[in-house]
């Protein structure tokens, strides 16, 4: 049987402060001038790995055989769900990277991203809770009142009280313009809503005393389509203590994810406050689905690895047949990680949790550079990392997380597909990263259609130049594909429009070959860090990972060729 997820804090903290120098780039923020300390940072990394090891990855097949159970209105969380969650706010992990001032400790971005892919690694269903706390607060600081600020951001900041995000309806699922929730004015100077949201993470439950909705509705005279919306806070309880007219209808029965209530929500005349301007809840509220959106992204990375573990472990274990490059005749079988076969799986696997990770730490430091570097083009050029990143990594990840952790169930064979090694159920948890907060689909035209062709290109261009002087010229294979990738950026700024409609079909190739791409940087960076990588998975990756660049790219340069 497989042990907890274990996270190794000392190569996060290797990859972090050394393949990406982060304390020279914290340095340069003045905010986290003073945390720019490499001890601090591992000693962080190494508390959260023990926190995450010891209370939260035991926790994680109970969850799912026991799930969460709905009774008249009200969830009750898997056993041990609880405690561990109050344990987590009581001792300041959600407000790990939050402003001084909101009560928050102001730490690097970077620790809580380490931190929230080491949670859903260990316990996927538990990590729910929290994962949009993040996003929450950074919504209500750019577009709340002060008032809603004063009342409910120290308490979402600590943890205290958790958030959901409340989008999607029976009729609207990515077409948010089809919204038909209601919010007309109360007596009282606070509005009312009245409709029934689906899908809800977290929508009830008896983790905290409190829930902080965002609710997206319509006012009576908004104008049809997704400019019409607005955007609502509604707690669970209300100031006065009162319980708001929020009814849990049900909880979802789920391929994954147990141990998650996804709840179905009724809204009857709750009662709500207006965040920001009134049709302008979109915008407001695409600060926190960005924000879920990298979240969802360090799921995948965090499944991969979780379901990589557990066939590492067990290919060292297991003996099957011998090894073809043995020679020794009185040998009748070999662990199965010495077959080439079983090799390929686990490296490939490898290749993509790796790179992965370093493409999200960075990312991590962007985000900081972006919100508070001094130098106004510093902080331009790392928004536009971010907002390039950003679907790549959410959609290439945890498509692989999914299929990646199918290869890993396929090392274990029959006894993968069995509850017993628990990797099964990483498969089952892992499928839904590849829907929620934006299909992968989605992010791939928000990719090509959004952010490539809008300026020809010119962004993403710049973006792999600058990655390009970063990498030696010895690694002449990944050079040339940027040049290709770069020769196709040609062709699709000077497309026609009959052309750039047959892309839609080819937005995930074109997705896919930015992944890999960037990936190829990841890969020389960490082989010049470490040689034993660069021997053992970076050739990995050039041999299994790789290729797949050049047919990505002409899958897109055929879509071309082949429209009028």
């Amino acid at each position: 049987m497989a042990q907890p997820y274990r996270p190794d804090a000392d190569r996060a903290a290797q990859w972090l402060l050394g393949a990406l120098d982060a304390v020279a780039v914290w340095r340069e923020l003045p905010a986290l001038a003073e945390h720019a300390d490499a001890d601090l940072a591992r000693h962080v990394l190494q508390e959260a790995a023990t926190f995450v090891h010891e209370v939260v990855a035991p926790l994680n097949r109970a969850g799912d055989e026991t799930g969460a159970r709905w009774q008249d209105g009200r969830v009750t969380s898997p056993p041990g769900f609880r405690d561990a969650y109050q344990a987590f706010w009581r001792a300041g992990w959600p407000a790990l990277s939050a402003p001084p001032a909101l009560g928050g400790q102001g730490l690097p971005v970077a620790l809580e991203f380490v931190l929230y892919e080491w949670l859903s690694a260990a316990n996927h269903a538990w990590t729910m809770a929290p994962g949009l706390l993040h996003g929450a607060v950074e919504c209500l600081r750019h577009h709340a009142s002060a008032e809603l600020q004063a009342r409910y951001l120290p308490r979402l900041v600590s943890g205290e009280w958790l958030a959901t995000m409340c989008l999607t309806e029976p009729q609207a699922g990515s077409d948010l313009g089809l919204v038909r929730t209601r919010a007309t004015a109360g007596a009282d100077g606070t509005w009312r809503l009245q409709g029934t949201k689906i899908f809800i993470s977290g929508g009830e439950h008896d983790l905290t005393d409190n829930i902080v909705h965002l609710v997206l509705a319509r006012l009576p005279d908004a104008p049809t389509g997704p400019k019409g919306l607005s955007l609502w806070l509604v707690p669970k309880v209300l100031p006065d203590g009162r319980r708001n007219a929020v009814v849990c209808e049900r909880i979802e029965d789920k391929m994954g994810l147990h141990g998650s209530p996804t709840c179905v929500l009724r809204f009857d005349d709750a009662q709500a406050w207006l965040v920001g301007q009134p049709h302008q809840g979109l915008a407001a509220m695409f600060v926190m689905m960005n924000a879920a959106r990298l979240h969802v992204a360090l799921q995948g990375i965090g499944l991969l690895d979780a379901a990589w573990q557990i066939a590492h472990a067990y290919a060292h274990e297991r003996v099957q047949m011998r090894a073809p490059q043995r020679r020794d005749p009185s040998r009748a079988a070999d662990p199965i990680i010495e077959h080439p076969a079983v090799q390929r799986l686990l490296d490939t696997q490898r290749a993509w949790i790796d790179t992965g990770r370093l493409l999200a730490y960075r990312t991590a430091l962007a985000l900081d550079v972006g919100h508070q570097h001094p130098d106004a083009a510093r902080r331009s050029t790392a928004q536009q990392w971010c907002a390039l990143a950003t679907p790549v990594l959410k959609a290439a990840w945890t498509a692989q997380a999914f299929h990646g952790a199918s290869d890993c169930l396929q090392v274990l064979g029959g006894h993968g597909y069995v509850r017993e090694w628990g990797i099964e159920q990483i498969v089952r948890d892992a499928r839904v990263t590849m829907i929620y907060e934006g299909t992968n689909e989605i992010q791939a035209h928000d990719l090509l259609l959004r952010k490539t062709l809008p300026d020809g290109g010119a962004v993403l261009s710049q973006t792999l130049q600058m990655l390009r002087d970063e990498v030696p010229t010895a690694a002449p294979s990944w050079h040339e594909g940027v040049e290709r990738l770069l020769g196709l950026l040609d062709r699709l700024a000077r497309a026609n429009e009959a052309q750039r409609s047959a892309l839609h079909a080819v937005a995930s190739d074109f997705l896919r070959a930015v992944a890999l791409t960037l990936m190829g940087w990841a890969r020389a960076r960490l082989g010049a860090l470490d040689a034993d990588w660069d021997v053992a998975t970076g050739t990995a990756f050039d041999r299994w990972v790789w290729p797949e660049q050049a047919w990505r790219c002409e899958m897109v340069a055929r879509a071309l060729d082949t429209a009028p």
